[in-house]
């Protein structure tokens, strides 16, 4: 397990209220930072923030909003004196948007592109003038598997939020900034097990090189690395942590 100190450092991530970005926030504020969980849920926020302890904080906020995003992290810096660490991780990913286009229809497209594509716009950009200059400032995007060989709307959807992902690592190094992202493969959360059918398990499990479920702590351990100073020379990449269910040459 990676530990690194981040005492006095300020994270903030997306869609904190469940799944991997209460975990996120779970393992950075036992590393020491301050965790502030965003989340439309505020009710979610809330409960994770109390799980998390630590002095964690819970922000409602949709991040499809761009003058709301632009005002919580305003605010964020306002009272802790900046933004060390952002996570991108809200994002629609149930198995209903894992459609072409055309069938999911454009109204719910649109939907989802407006919470994951330009919820990353929005929260980098927002973030971006507390961030700058700060020593260490990481940023990490949560893509997915799907965004390789992407054809149905969710993975297009991840495929452009690699593609932001190199983008702003050009854009932000001359700021000390550094843009990373995470594509998760097939990880079992509670989520997970009761919206997919097994015929859909079993066909990426055969395409896994590593024949294990995957974990939450698997996702977890590729951001804390991506944060660390470990990670200081890595920029515009995405880690692909898929059991190898995603090799390409």
């Amino acid at each position: 397990m990676i530990v690194h100190d981040l005492t006095g450092k300020v994270a903030v991530i997306t869609g904190g209220g469940r799944g991997f970005g209460k975990a996120f926030g779970m393992a950075l504020a036992e590393r020491g930072a301050r965790v502030v969980q965003l989340d439309l849920d505020e009710a979610a926020a809330k409960a994770a923030a109390a799980e998390i302890g630590h002095g964690a904080e819970a922000v409602m906020v949709d991040v499809a909003d761009e003058e709301g995003v632009h005002a919580a992290m305003a605010d964020i810096a306002d009272r802790h004196g900046g933004i060390d660490i952002l996570i991108n991780n809200a994002g629609i990913h149930s198995a209903e948007a894992n459609e072409f286009i055309g069938k999911l229809g454009t109204a719910r497209t649109r939907q989802m592109f407006e919470v994951n594509v330009w919820g990353v716009v929005y929260c980098t950009l927002g973030a971006r003038p507390f961030m700058t200059g700060r020593e260490g400032a990481s940023i990490v995007n949560i893509a997915s598997m799907a965004a390789y060989g992407a054809q149905k709307a969710y993975g297009v959807s991840k495929l452009a939020v690699r593609g932001l992902t190199v983008s702003f690592a050009n854009e932000l190094a001359p700021e000390g900034i550094r843009v990373n992202a995470i594509a998760p493969g097939l990880i079992f959360t509670d989520t997970i097990r009761a919206e997919l059918p097994q015929p859909v398990v079993d066909h990426v499990m055969a395409m896994q090189i590593i024949q294990r479920e995957g974990e939450e702590r698997d996702i977890v351990e590729a951001m804390l690395w991506l944060v660390s100073p470990g990670a200081s020379f890595v920029a515009g990449e995405t880690l692909r942590v898929s059991g190898g269910a995603t090799l390409q040459v």
